[in-house]
């Protein structure tokens, strides 16, 4: 008798801990989904104004770094380029400092040039 009662309960129990174990994984998605907000905002998106359009521009210290070793750049030409001091590249880089609108919206500018237009606009600048 005691053996038929316990076949129902021992079903019971395994749906349960079933339910119990989607809940779980449930629950870390959506804490995965929380923390994502969370890191956006370590690399600051910011939105431009340029020609009545908005425009969105994600700064990532990394980047400037990735891209200055990308056009074989030494501080003080990138930061021609972008119009401002080889200090400033420098600072941007180990994200002591972020860029102001204005400077950010020449960065995206120069950011997609390859090496030959970046040395063409180097050789404009200083002559």
């Amino acid at each position: 008798e005691l053996k038929s009662q316990m076949g129902p309960l021992k079903k019971r129990s395994s749906e349960q801990r079933r339910a119990i174990a989607a809940l779980k994984r449930r629950v870390a998605t959506l804490e995965r989904g929380l923390a994502s907000p969370q890191r956006a905002g370590q690399t600051s998106a910011r939105r431009l104004r340029t020609n009545g359009d908005t425009v969105s521009v994600r700064f990532s210290p990394k980047w400037v770094a990735a891209d200055r070793r990308r056009l074989e750049l030494s501080a003080r030409d990138y930061g021609l380029l972008v119009g401002v001091s080889p200090l400033t590249i420098y600072n941007w880089e180990k994200g002591k400092s972020k860029p102001r609108a204005k400077q950010l919206a020449a960065w995206a500018k120069i950011r997609g040039l390859g090496k030959r237009e970046a040395l063409k606009r180097l050789e404009l600048l200083e002559s």
